[in-house]
């Protein structure tokens, strides 16, 4: 698969071994670029979670990124789907993604936005999807609990991401287990209020007796007067 390659001219200082992704800033700059607070997490939807509600707990805040006790683990096999609301306008710069070690880790990432639709029926008649990336090995990261490491972040092509009300990730595949595991799923970004447009309603007035009874009046008075 071929990485989504950024506009943006923010770029991350990390290096994660991919040569073609040209970013500066580093992933732990993430407190103030963390779109978490505009996250509708209660209405997170996770297909093929093992655990109902797991999916919901793995978008943590920033400062919780590191916190093992939380995951989710898919069900039936390797795929995973996260249906993800937002309640503002999102753009989105950067997706973080902390999954299990070795074989559970995902492979693959795709993204679909402002789509209520996506599921493992749709998904692959869907096409392009608005984003595509090869994922890291997070192996190394699982027994890490300080702030300095970095997680693996994929940014998006930003003149795509831009009014995103809501978005959908899709992990096909993982290194080879039965089942994948993520313990962080991070979104990074600017954000903009709903704007909600005045509702205009337009009222037919009630007939009015009265104004019957005088045209009434009024069409008798000229068929006598001919």
């Amino acid at each position: 698969m071929s990485h989504c390659h950024d506009e943006h001219r923010h770029s991350h200082g990390h290096g994660h071994g991919h040569e073609d992704h040209d970013h500066e800033d580093g992933p732990d700059r993430g407190l103030d670029q963390s779109l978490f607070k505009v996250i509708n997490v209660d209405l997170i939807r996770t297909l093929n979670e093992s655990v109902d509600g797991a999916g919901k707990k793995i978008f943590k805040p920033w400062g919780d990124r590191f916190d093992m006790s939380k995951f989710v683990e898919s069900d039936a096999d390797e795929q995973l789907i996260f249906f993800i609301p937002f309640t503002a306008n999102v753009k989105l710069k950067s997706i973080a993604v902390l999954g299990g070690s070795g074989e559970l880790n995902p492979t693959s990432m795709k993204a679909y936005i402002n789509r209520e639709d996506v599921d493992f029926d749709t998904v692959e008649s869907i096409q392009p999807p608005d984003g595509t990336w090869d994922l890291l090995d997070s192996t190394s990261l699982q027994s890490s609990s300080t702030s300095t490491v970095p997680i693996p972040e994929y940014p998006t092509r930003m003149s795509k991401f831009t009014n995103v009300r809501n978005l959908t990730l899709y992990f096909p595949s993982n290194a080879g287990a039965d089942t994948t595991r993520i313990y962080f799923i991070g979104l990074k970004g600017e954000w903009t209020e709903i704007s909600r447009d005045p509702v205009i309603t337009m009222y037919e007035a009630a007939p009015n007796p009265a104004d019957h009874k005088n045209l009434q009046v009024q069409e008798a008075s000229q068929f006598s007067v001919n």
